[in-house]
């Protein structure tokens, strides 16, 4: 969606796969400020409804670090 490009994307986080609330191109890790693509989204947690930009950082915050 061209009106989208650039602007962050608002996620609800299920346990396989995400629904767009308002379209965006990305989202913010929670734990890292890094942007990540919605193509490369990948780790998130259901309960806290947060992004995270790699399956480290993800670990790291499942074990409250």
């Amino acid at each position: 969606m061209l009106m989208s490009q650039g602007r962050p994307a608002r996620l609800m986080y299920m346990a396989n796969g995400f629904r767009i609330l308002a379209h965006g191109d990305h989202v913010i890790c929670a734990k890292s400020g890094a942007v990540v693509s919605l193509e490369a989204l990948r780790y998130w947690n259901v309960t806290k409804q947060e992004p995270y930009a790699t399956a480290e950082i993800a670990a790291r915050a499942a074990i409250g670090e």
